[in-house]
């Protein structure tokens, strides 16, 4: 791909672009139009659901992509799409809540409608971007790699709760799924880093497996901790089990030691030494440029929604919250209150961002095995006797 130097270049740049989905989405009409024997009366439905909305979700549930159907919630919500709104929705108000609280000028007052327009502008500004590879790099990893950051923010919403009976996949041992699919962050990780052929990416590579697996076993340990209050490891069970109270009430100190290890998952400040700007340029994305480098960045945030619901759903109760809304409304206002949560969470880790320094690698990795791996088994055996004792409501002891 050629490199932008003019005005005009990005202009054809743009246009390339713009051409390319246009002809995917004519693409996907006339596919949509040769293979459903239905469309072809579309136009009297469409008419018909003017009048009457209900006409036109009955029609799109004959088709599978109804809102009951799988493909809507995979696509739609709680899926991708809603997933990416929502870190796209993080991105805009982390810079504007941490230009505040920093009193930086710039991304507190650039922009029209108070910047709400800027993600979009860097979307065009990365698409724009000439895409850029170490010479030496393998190639096959070093591009798979933003692809695999992104499918496992995505495979974490498959088993996310966001109301009682509304997610898109329900399993038995959907926390075990939970934890299987981030141990494949590491591996992201540090192959990022191998793959890219420099010193600064392999380094932070290397950091990052080494703090991921440090605080992945304390994290574990404290989901297990609610696996043995709730008696099952169905995240919807999990959620159930909360009904009468929190487990953040009953089990503080699990709770801390999985937002703690939640942080360094995400690498977030004070512990984001994989991609430590003043040491090691950005770490493991040092050489991603273009959409390599945005799809990384949207992986990250999809698994920072994820993970925070997680977190939620874990210790806060989940879809739980006072009824607002009549009775028939019950699934919005379940919604609701697992997205405020959600939200509250991601908020409160993008707080510490703005007022935490950074932790030294060797501070981090000690406090990770010494400090919180003691916490997460004193927290283990805090469950064990509150389901001893019979403390628990919902389970009445045993």
């Amino acid at each position: 791909m050629s490199e932008i130097r003019t005005f005009p270049d990005f202009l054809k740049r743009l246009i390339i672009v713009l051409g390319g989905l246009l002809f995917l989405a004519i693409i996907i009409c006339g596919v949509l139009i040769y293979t459903v024997p239905s469309i072809s009366n579309f136009n009297d439905i469409l008419l018909e659901s003017l009048s009457n909305p209900i006409v036109m979700l009955n029609y799109l549930d004959s088709l599978g992509v109804g809102i009951n159907s799988l493909f809507f919630k995979i696509v739609v919500f709680p899926g991708y799409t809603w997933a990416a709104l929502i870190a796209a929705e993080i991105i805009w108000f982390e810079r504007k809540f941490l230009g505040k609280m920093q009193m930086r000028v710039g991304p507190l007052y650039a922009g029209l409608i108070g910047g709400i327009l800027q993600p979009l502008a860097d979307v065009v500004k990365l698409l724009s971007k000439e895409m850029i590879s170490p010479g030496r790099s393998d190639k096959l990893i070093f591009y798979s790699i933003p692809l695999l950051i992104n499918a496992i923010g995505a495979a974490l919403l498959v088993v996310l709760p966001v109301s009682e009976g509304w997610l898109i996949m329900r399993s038995d041992v959907s926390i075990l799924i939970v934890f299987a699919v981030i141990g494949f962050a590491p591996i992201s990780v540090l192959l990022a880093g191998w793959a890219s052929n420099s010193k600064f990416p392999f380094i932070g590579g290397l950091r990052g497996l080494h703090q991921m697996i440090a605080f992945e076993i304390p994290m574990l340990m404290a989901a297990l901790s609610v696996v043995l209050l709730s008696g099952s490891l169905d995240l919807v069970n999990i959620v159930q089990a909360q009904s009468s109270i929190w487990f953040i009430v009953l089990m503080p100190i699990g709770a801390i030691v999985f937002f703690i290890a939640l942080l360094a998952e995400l690498e977030r400040i004070p512990f984001d030494l994989p991609e430590a700007e003043s040491e090691i340029v950005v770490g493991y994305i040092t050489e991603y440029s273009s959409m390599a480098f945005g799809n990384i960045q949207l992986g990250t945030y999809i698994r920072f929604y994820a993970l925070s619901g997680i977190f939620t759903t874990l210790f806060l109760g989940g879809w739980y919250g006072p009824q607002f809304l009549p009775a028939r409304f019950e699934i919005v206002n379940q919604i609701e209150w697992f997205t405020l949560k959600t939200l509250l969470v991601m908020v409160i880790i993008i707080i510490l961002r703005g007022v935490n320094p950074r932790f030294r690698i060797d501070l981090l990795l000690r406090f990770g095995w010494s400090r919180l791996l003691v916490l997460a088994i004193l927290n283990l055996f805090i469950a064990i006797m509150i389901l001893q004792m019979g403390w628990f409501p919902f389970l009445g002891g045993i």
